[in-house]
């Protein structure tokens, strides 16, 4: 287990985005359903991509926000 700490500003931007964009529960929903959905994928050779094409959409734009705000990474100059 890491024993890294978030700096003050990740811990800000992680609350201003549980509170103003998504539960944490549909976060944690949408990214255990995202992994399912892509390990499927692997063992089915994508078909299963296409039936879950919406959740697989959703989950990607919620783990990128996460990922941004864990550590900015497209806002960099």
């Amino acid at each position: 287990m890491s024993t890294n700490t978030l700096s003050k500003e990740t811990e800000s931007r992680l609350a201003d985005f549980f509170n103003n964009s998504i539960d944490p529960q549909l976060m944690a929903k949408t990214i255990r359903q995202v992994n399912h959905m892509l390990a499927l994928s692997l063992m089915r050779d994508c078909e299963t991509l296409e039936i879950e094409k919406i959740n697989l959409q959703n989950g990607f734009y919620w783990l990128n926000e996460l990922a941004e705000i864990l550590n900015p990474y497209l806002d960099v100059e």
